[in-house]
């Protein structure tokens, strides 16, 4: 497995919630032996759902073509 961040080696760990937000106690997760990024099933949760949210921003509709729409059927 690759980080995301620097695409270094992965490896497993053992990890502790020390503020118990979720209820095991200890996690097993992911560790990035070159930059310390940790991944855990709570953290792809978290920005699988961040993603989810996220929309393609599409461009705002001609505003001519509307008003020119708008004065063919009122003649």
């Amino acid at each position: 497995m690759t980080c995301t961040r620097c695409e270094g080696l992965m490896v497993s760990e053992h990890l502790v919630d020390l503020h118990e937000s979720f209820h095991p106690m200890w996690l097993r997760g992911y560790r990035c032996v070159s930059c310390g990024n940790i991944v855990d099933s709570l953290i792809q949760r978290h920005r699988m759902v961040q993603r989810s949210h996220l929309r393609p921003v599409a461009p705002p509709p001609p505003v001519k073509a509307a008003l020119f729409d708008l004065i063919k059927l009122t003649a």
